[in-house]
């Protein structure tokens, strides 16, 4: 998101905060961006910057993933960064929808968080491990459990491995499956849980609470890169790439990375890169 930045179909309760009007109050010189993470205070920095560029930055934030694409293909929104490549790819196929990636922003290493375990070692047979309700964000999770040896996949498991294909006989743990913005507080009731990197800041965890990662930097996890997504009409707007750009500006990165628990690594794939990944995910998602 941030990131899924890692990883909807209850949904939760969501809520708009709006930073300035927009909707009908909306001027064509502003460029709307819907964010899930807008307390965070590098925002402010990145539009400060963008003014100091002449563009003028409004913010939604949203509390429910399963609005800002929706928000985005309607027009009641420009922009929006919370998603990565797999999220948005299964998106458009399951939505018949055309939205494209036009930036990359950071992908984030999977973290599996406890607060009763210190190890995987640690979690006894029968216990329960939380994970997004979303298939888009089920298929990362589900590989590093078996990496870890919690869970068996049938057949090995692959990047389209489903939570069917678990073998709940042959596996140490149970997963159950909630909205994403409740596995940091699952927490208190679980084993462990998988935290998108948003509400895992959001709920005060640390890396002290993490018992199992992976390695962002793997090449099959290029799908997992964090982006700024556009409508495909607005894939080359200069000002939409600027943004982008001024993203990656020295003094936004040094406020993201000032800012707790962040664990991310900055990515610049070019769009096209990005939409490469995309059209490649989302032709296996159609099928």
């Amino acid at each position: 998101m941030r990131k899924l930045r890692r990883f909807l179909v209850i949904p939760v309760l969501f809520a708009l905060a709006l930073t300035a009007a927009c909707g009908e109050d909306h001027h064509g010189d502003v460029v709307r961006i819907g964010v899930n993470d807008l307390a965070q205070p590098h925002w402010d920095v990145f539009k400060r910057k963008a003014a100091a560029a002449g563009i003028t930055v409004e913010f939604t934030n949203f509390t429910d993933y399963n609005q800002p694409n929706p928000a985005l293909s309607q027009g009641r929104i420009d922009l929006n960064k919370f998603q990565h490549i797999r999220y948005l790819a299964n998106y458009n196929a399951r939505n018949n929808d055309t939205l494209v990636p036009i930036g990359a922003t950071e992908v984030y290493p999977l973290g599996l968080y406890s607060k009763k375990h210190h190890a995987v070692g640690e979690i006894p047979q029968g216990g329960e491990i939380t994970l997004s309700n979303n298939p888009a964000n089920q298929v990362r999770p589900l590989l590093n459990l078996a990496a870890a040896g919690l869970i068996v996949l049938r057949g090995g498991g692959s990047w389209d491995s489903k939570l069917e294909d678990v073998d709940k006989a042959a596996s140490k743990v149970r997963l159950t499956t909630i909205d994403p913005t409740l596995t940091a507080a699952s927490l208190d009731s679980v084993d462990a849980a998988y935290v998108d990197d948003t509400w895992a800041r959001q709920a005060g965890l640390t890396n002290d609470q993490i018992i199992y990662t992976d390695d962002p930097n793997r090449p099959d996890l290029k799908q997992y890169i964090n982006i700024f997504a556009a409508r495909a009409a607005d894939k080359d707007n200069p000002k939409y790439l600027r943004l982008v750009e001024i993203y990656h500006d020295p003094e936004v990165e040094a406020a993201i990375k000032a800012e707790a628990g962040f664990q991310g690594i900055f990515k610049t794939n070019t769009a096209a890169d990005l939409q490469a990944t995309a059209t490649e995910l989302e032709t296996k998602f159609r099928q």
